[in-house]
């Protein structure tokens, strides 16, 4: 954790967080008063291998972000906003149940019930050639 101006505090989620803090010189969250807003999260091990299977790498993404969340004292009962990006062939006309189907399953089963408000981007590269999604939030620790 580091504080800057006595008001932002970045954090570090311990194993992958570090080694993109070394390799490319960001954060994986930073936590301002009650709001922590986290940088995308993809499916990746502490390693930054990720699943081949796509069912694996969404779990392990959500995994990810609690990790992180945790890390700046907030949890996925706190998220009230997801931005999702997920890797998509060019050409085609939506994002597709076999993202959509794991990715409402895990919010249901992570989030209490509640439906915090989501932003699904489809795109054609993310930060790992062997990427198909990354989500970054942003929660309000009560």
């Amino acid at each position: 954790m580091r504080e800057v101006n006595g008001t932002a505090t970045f954090h570090l989620t311990p194993g992958y967080g570090e080694t993109a803090r070394d390799l490319l010189g960001y954060s994986q969250a930073v936590r301002i008063g009650n709001r922590v807003e986290t940088s995308g999260q993809g499916g990746w091990d502490d390693d930054l291998v990720v699943p081949e299977d796509l069912e694996a790498e969404i779990v392990q993404a959500f995994d990810n972000v609690g990790r992180t969340l945790a890390e700046a004292g907030a949890s996925w009962a706190d998220v009230v906003h997801v931005n999702s990006y997920h890797r998509v062939e060019p050409g085609r006309a939506a994002i597709g149940e076999d993202h959509n189907a794991v990715m409402t399953r895990e919010f249901r089963a992570r989030t209490g019930g509640r439906a915090p408000v989501w932003t699904q981007t489809g795109v054609t590269a993310l930060g790992l050639a062997t990427m198909h999604v990354e989500i970054r939030v942003t929660a309000l620790v009560a």
